[in-house]
């Protein structure tokens, strides 16, 4: 028996009023853990739905979601969990590598004449003027390109 009823009556003929008598818990209930974890693993079969599986054991789809949410949680995070920062580590910087040193270009000169070439690799100035031998200069090319 959970409510029972009394209609009062009094002497001076006042209306009748209700008195309900709660007794025993209510609707409150304790579930075991068991019971608890096969309830969550009724409601994860393929062929069941969250309401449906809530519905057959008088729990609300949100305290079914509940359960289910706090068995996927791993055991030692139920509990309050410790800060969650990183220790921080000061150290001095390492040293920059030194630069390697570019050479700057030289103005150019505007050429005195006209038939001259003028080639600058690395800082380094080659001038060739008419009538230079090709095999030559490219030799001395690929051998300013090789330092470099």
């Amino acid at each position: 028996m959970t409510i029972s009823e009394f209609t009062l009556r009094s002497k001076d003929e006042e209306p009748v009023r209700r008195l309900e008598i709660f007794t025993g818990s209510g609707r409150r209930r304790e579930w075991p853990p068991e019971e608890k974890s096969r309830i969550v693993a009724e409601s994860y079969e393929a062929d069941e739905t969250v309401c449906a599986v809530a519905r057959r054991y008088g729990l609300s789809p949100q305290q079914l979601f509940t359960w289910r949410r706090a068995a996927r949680r791993p055991m030692g995070e139920a509990a309050v969990s410790e800060s969650m920062f990183v220790p921080a580590v000061v150290t001095a910087a390492p040293p920059k590598p030194a630069a390697k040193h570019r050479p700057q270009p030289r103005k150019l000169e505007p050429a005195r004449d006209a038939g001259v070439i003028e080639l600058e690799i690395d800082g380094i100035a080659m001038r060739v003027g008419r009538g230079a031998d090709s095999k030559t200069v490219a030799a001395v090319i690929r051998a300013l390109r090789a330092t470099s």
